[in-house]
């Protein structure tokens, strides 16, 4: 069944209202007429299936149930990406929301061959909402994640200290035997705390900035015993965290 979220004003009682870019998608690409149903998703987390009643100048629905379903990571994680090369980004933001990431910030790591025209940056940003958006309604998160604007290190590490457990993906970790395992690290974390990652770009993090992170009371994970390109490694601990807190006993 095809799922949309819908903008908070646009609930009223036992009635919902899809306008704009949704209509379109529900008229013309998906061929919906009255009586035909969808879910369709509350800010606030509510889903409800609902039946279409009119269309006219937009689409009006008349709520049939509410679902029971839970589709969030029980922990906050945000990902914070060192910006990658060409489309990238794009990508991780796609695969890790559908994974269950609630917020991404774009990184202007010292690595970074990609700097960002602030001219541009609107754009951008308006881009990845957009993929966000569409990849929550095809998993059916409940919440759509956040994206923040381009940061430096020190907003980074300003940022961090909204959360409960900071980490940062640290090649030369993943170099060193003695390593504690991702495992281990999980074991602190409890359901409802806030995680926030640092995910350097293709040259990994420099020097300074590990050096910063350390300082700021960041630990360094290890992603498992291979190098993992910059688009690998949030996929890789997010399905790490879905597999411990939702798929183990």
């Amino acid at each position: 069944m095809q799922y949309y979220f819908v903008d908070k004003n646009q609930w009223q009682g036992d009635q919902v209202t899809i306008t704009g870019d949704d209509y379109h998608h529900i008229v013309n690409v998906m061929r919906k007429k009255v009586d035909d149903h969808v879910i369709c998703s509350h800010p606030e987390g509510k889903q409800a299936i609902c039946q279409i009643t009119a269309v006219d100048d937009d689409i009006t629905l008349r709520i049939i149930d509410y679902l029971d379903a839970t589709t969030e990571l029980p922990i906050d994680v945000t990902i914070v990406q060192g910006l990658p090369k060409g489309d990238k980004l794009d990508w991780i933001v796609q695969k890790a929301t559908e994974l269950g990431a609630r917020s991404f910030v774009p990184f202007n790591a010292v690595r970074s061959i990609v700097k960002w025209d602030k001219k541009k940056e609107g754009k951008k940003l308006d881009r990845l909402r957009k993929i966000v958006k569409e990849a929550s309604e095809q998993s059916h998160r409940q919440i759509l994640p956040e994206i923040h604007s381009v940061q430096t290190l020190a907003n980074v590490v300003e940022l961090s200290q909204g959360y409960d457990h900071l980490f940062m993906a640290y090649e030369e970790t993943t170099r060193e035997l003695a390593s504690a395992k991702l495992s281990h690290r999980f074991k602190r974390i409890q359901p409802g705390d806030r995680v926030l990652i640092v995910i350097g770009p293709e040259g990994g993090l420099d020097e300074k900035e590990v050096r910063a992170f350390y300082e700021a009371n960041f630990q360094a994970i290890r992603l498992g015993p291979r190098i993992l390109r910059t688009e690998t490694a949030p996929l890789y601990l997010l399905s790490a965290l879905s597999y411990y807190f939702e798929e183990t006993e």
